[in-house]
């Protein structure tokens, strides 16, 4: 092993976690589970319920290449018909619900129209995110052309399938360790156990919660962590993955291979994940620590938000995604809604000025008021809570609450004596997601990695379905897979019903390109420097956006000439 912590085998039942006592270098550690001996093949048989047998179309009426929603047995599925072959899937994305037939089928799988989540066409496997689980598959045969499509009433009724997933082996006591517990981390621990891993696969995360949907923090702020929860507690305790709650990281000691957390207790690894994700930045003005000043962190954070909020007087600083949903959720619960913000336009450095002051128009729309080329200079209060917040034009807004959306910093500070390479904070990563240290990987908004579409050159990036890219290519680099990462960054926001999607990587763009109308709001826009699209984002226009990433992903750039052509000419490009 090369550790100092010893892994002593506990006692405890399948399901929990023991603390071991002191060795004799004062450290301690958590204990292995015993009698984890069950696989996911060994759990009882499902009952499938009636079986479900139906003649879909003829095979002659679809084209290579053509998806088809079809009607099975009261529900439906999606059917695929690629390079002459078929196969039959679950018709909504195992994310959010979208409809795929309105998605991208390219290269042997299937693009979300709304997110970009990736699934095999022909398994149903899925294979970039942001969700976590796998489409049913039902059997297709061809029958004198007739299209036939086999499954059961229970597996139909069921949007989602779970890969299968291995559990602990009692004679296994190889520590994978991830510190973290977002998006990156429980990817990073499903992929584990999708792919074999036997071992213990241990989370520890600062935060009270098991793992859950971060990106909806900002738009559903009265969430608790448990309706936010992307696993429940009994998944964690069938597949053997201990989670530690309110566990936070102080140290990582390399060499030894050993991660120190707050409370004294240490733990020794085999592989470490290092998805610690980033922490708000506070704003320094003076005024700062007065009551209702306040950070969108958790799930408690944005519960006191919304009850403080409503009916007040809310002030928001910053124009960053969170702080415009934010603004969003507040239009029309709170009495007034104000946005401070450093530049001209929301939004204008990842979206430009065209599609920001669009963005703008909606809000004010709404009764949103926004006070731009500002800043804070000072919170007053009375009796230690909020009363105003005083800006650099001289102007004065009444304020109930504000809620700072400044942007984020990597937290890793605790990693400063690791000797782990950084730049600016984030961790430096190579294609397989590997630190600078060996056995030791990063993932998530921390890291610093090469994105292939922008010819590896280094970049840190905060998305939420990109951290699981991450997770997942971690995971099976630690189990020694050689596999580098590849995933094209896709993001979105929901303002006022309307969503905003984005793919690629538009840092330094130099002009933007509009197709359709900003008016109408039914638009894509292209961002280019020199004559290549680094990205595309686009607004009533799906599946536009989910095409362009799907071309992004094989390695081939838009031109300038196809911005100006327009989507229906380079979309034949898949």
């Amino acid at each position: 092993m090369g550790s100092l912590v010893s892994k002593k085998r506990g006692s405890a039942s399948p399901g929990s976690m023991q603390q071991d006592s002191h060795d004799q270098g004062g450290n301690s550690d958590i204990s292995g589970k015993q009698g984890g001996t069950t696989s996911a093949k060994s759990l009882p048989p499902p009952d499938v319920g009636k079986p479900i047998e139906v003649k879909v179309c003829k095979a002659s009426d679809m084209q290579d290449g053509e998806m088809r929603e079809v009607e099975v047995g009261g529900g439906k599925a999606l059917l695929i018909k690629e390079d002459g072959e078929f196969s039959a899937l679950g018709h909504k994305c195992t994310h959010y619900g979208a409809p795929l037939v309105k998605g991208v089928l390219c290269n042997g799988r299937v693009r979300c129209p709304w997110h970009g989540a990736c699934f095999n066409a022909k398994t149903g496997d899925i294979e970039d995110f942001p969700g976590l689980d796998s489409l049913p598959k039902f059997e297709v045969t061809v029958e004198n052309d007739n299209v036939v499509v086999k499954t059961n009433k229970k597996v139909l009724e069921k949007p989602k399938r779970m890969k299968e997933m291995s559990c602990h082996s009692p004679d296994n006591d190889t520590v994978y360790l991830i510190v973290g517990g977002g998006g990156a981390a429980i990817t990073c621990a499903e992929t584990l156990r999708q792919e074999g891993f036997k071992g213990r696969v241990v989370m520890a995360t600062k935060e009270p919660h098991l793992p859950y949907d971060r990106p909806k923090l900002s738009k559903a702020l009265d969430s608790t962590g448990e309706a936010l929860a992307l696993r429940d507690k009994n998944f964690f305790s069938v597949y053997d993955i201990e989670v530690l709650t309110e566990k936070e990281a102080t140290s990582v000691d390399c060499p030894s291979k050993v991660v120190t957390f707050a409370d004294g207790q240490t733990i020794a690894y085999d592989k470490l994940l290092i998805a610690t994700g980033g922490k708000p930045r506070p704003c320094t003005s003076p005024g700062s620590d007065l009551q209702n000043v306040c950070l969108l962190r958790s799930p408690a954070d944005g519960n006191y938000i919304s009850q403080q909020g409503r009916g007040k007087k809310v002030v928001i600083v910053g124009t960053s995604f969170i702080g415009m949903e934010v603004a969003a959720y507040f239009a029309e619960k709170a009495s007034s809604v104000s946005v401070v913000g450093v530049s001209s336009t929301p939004f204008g450095r990842v979206l430009g000025e065209q599609v920001g002051s669009m963005l703008r128009k909606m809000h004010e729309d709404k009764g949103v008021k926004f006070y731009m080329n500002n800043g804070v200079v000072e919170f007053k209060g009375e009796n230690g809570k909020l009363k105003e917040v005083v800006l650099q034009s001289g102007e004065t807004l009444p304020a109930d609450l504000c809620i700072v959306g400044i942007g984020v910093t990597p937290n890793t500070e605790f990693l400063s004596d690791s000797g782990i390479e950084m730049t600016k904070g984030a961790l430096d990563v190579d294609k397989t997601m590997q630190t600078s240290q060996e056995h030791v990987f990063a993932a998530g908004d921390i890291v610093h990695f090469p994105l292939p579409m922008a010819d590896g050159e280094k970049v840190t990036i905060g998305h939420w379905q990109l951290a699981k890219a991450h997770g997942r290519c971690a995971a099976l680099n630690m189990l020694g897979q050689g596999v580098e990462f590849n995933s094209v960054p896709f993001f979105w926001t929901m303002q006022y019903g309307k969503s905003l999607r984005y793919a690629g990587h538009g840092a330094g763009f130099e002009d933007v390109v509009i197709e359709g109308s900003l008016d109408d709001m039914q638009f894509v826009a292209y961002y280019l420097k020199g004559d290549n699209v680094l990205a595309v984002a686009s607004m009533n226009r799906d599946p536009v956006v989910a095409q362009a990433a799907e071309i992004m992903h094989s390695g081939r750039t838009l031109s300038r000439a196809d911005a100006e052509a327009g989507s229906d000419s380079w979309k034949s490009q898949l």
